[in-house]
């Protein structure tokens, strides 16, 4: 039997049988429907989850430090190039990070760069004009911020000698300490272009206060990014460690006493977490937001599996009403199916003849629930982003842009998924249909 002949069959077959197969195909569209909206809810929620966690950080930079126990000390961290009794197996003292430390880091396959970078231990005021204010100070080993993924809205993101590059929130740190009650306060400052004070501050053994007073030049305003970046002020190490020197009133050398933090830099962010366990097994505490990202995103993809479940359960019951009407089809038509075979249709033509009707059934509910899951995910999409942006107004948070996400591979797979259901739901009918004996199907009342 041709295809053609075989589709025109089937289509024949199914609209002689409106009603049945309209009420067949309904346990299909419900399944579909549900499998469609419940899985592009959870890709929804997997979206506005990533884009919440926008800021949360370079995710091809690894944060790595010193590790220490809960009284202070370094963890001891067990060498894995050794076992049994042996030396290799003893455990050793957690290494500093100093610039060998820093060395063996750089060595690692896959790593692009390795900055250090100390935070200023004085206490700081910062004056610009008739405003005060207070800010976090870092100190990088790098000539120029780009190297860690930061971008500069004004200016340039480069470090200098006496110039500083400032977070694009640190204006907003600024107040005038003689404004008086019921005044208004200052607008934040135009800082880019221009001298602030560094006033520096430290303690002598009597309590006296004493202050060293840098003047700087703001360099450039750094592109927000809701992180760290956007409250701190970055000069370059070596002043930064200057400054730390005269606030402890010791010489700090990196060789013996370490780093206290280092950013590790990886070229291909697929190789982040692969390099962070190389580090901690070195004896170091890695961090990197792309572990976090990692974290979320596989709940998100267990979610999917969870919900994809809920609505395949309904496609199963409407699986068996398939069956069920592919069963009842067969004892209705036998007669018919006995005809057939006596004038030349083979075992394997009736067999694609009833496959074909319950394939119809499954793909003609899985087209309507699938129109039916888009058009309702679209519905929930509005009414979702006005509550939830209602939501993150009142509590200044960020609005979500999508709420529920329909792939383009989801309705797709959603069609061949019902369409395969509803030819696995008619195979038992449709192999009884294709075994029977001719004289006795044309016997049959």
């Amino acid at each position: 039997m041709k295809i053609l002949d075989l589709v025109r069959l089937i289509l024949g077959n199914l609209s002689r049988r409106k009603a049945r197969v309209g009420l067949t195909a309904i346990g299909v569209v419900i399944g579909t429907a549900a499998v469609v909206i419940l899985v592009s809810l959870a890709i929804g929620l997997q979206r506005n989850a990533n884009e919440q966690l926008f800021g949360i950080g370079d995710l091809t930079q690894i944060q790595v430090m010193p590790a220490f126990d809960m009284e202070g000390g370094p963890l001891p961290a067990v060498r894995i190039d050794g076992g049994g009794g042996g030396p290799g197996g003893q455990p050793q003292p957690t290494r500093l990070l100093t610039n060998f430390a820093l060395e063996e880091l750089r060595a690692i396959p896959g790593v692009a760069s390795v900055i250090p970078r100390d935070y200023l231990m004085a206490g700081l005021i910062v004056k610009y004009q008739k405003l005060e204010g207070g800010v976090g100070v870092i100190g990088v080993d790098t000539a120029d911020l780009a190297e860690l993924g930061l971008e500069a809205t004004e200016g340039s993101t480069e470090l200098g000698r006496n110039s500083v590059v400032i977070g694009a929130m640190v204006p907003s740190n600024f107040y005038d300490p003689r404004i008086r009650p019921g005044q208004e306060p200052p607008p934040p400052p135009q800082l880019y272009g221009q001298q602030i004070q560094l006033i520096a501050l430290k303690y002598d053994d009597q309590g006296n206060e004493i202050r060293k007073t840098l003047s700087m030049r703001v360099s450039g305003v750094l592109q927000e990014t809701r992180g760290e970046s956007d409250w701190t002020m970055y000069l370059p190490l070596e002043q930064v460690k200057a400054l730390n020197e005269w606030a402890l009133g010791q010489r700090i050398n990196y060789n013996k006493d370490g780093y206290g933090q280092v950013v590790v830099k990886v070229q291909d962010v697929e190789q982040v977490l692969d390099i962070s366990e190389q580090i901690t097994n070195m004896g170091f505490q890695a961090f990197t937001p792309q572990s976090f990202v990692e974290g979320i995103n596989n709940f998100y993809v267990i979610l999917q599996f969870i919900f994809g479940g809920v609505g395949a359960i309904a496609l199963l019951v409407a699986a068996i009403g398939i069956a069920n009407t592919m069963a009842m089809s067969i004892l209705e038509r036998t007669r018919e199916i006995g005809l057939m075979k006596a004038v030349g249709a083979t075992n394997r033509d009736v067999l694609a003849i009833f496959l074909g009707e319950a394939a119809g059934i499954g793909f003609l509910g899985g087209l309507g629930g699938v129109l039916i899951g888009w058009l309702a995910g679209q519905g929930i999409n509005v009414i979702a982003l006005v509550y939830l942006a209602n939501q993150a107004g009142e509590q200044g948070g960020m609005p979500p842009s999508i709420a529920v996400y329909t792939p383009f591979w989801l309705p797709l797979f959603a069609l061949i998924f019902s369409t395969i259901i509803g030819m696995i739901s008619g195979l038992y009918p449709a192999l009884r249909a294709a075994t029977m004996i001719p004289v006795i199907a044309l016997k049959y009342e």
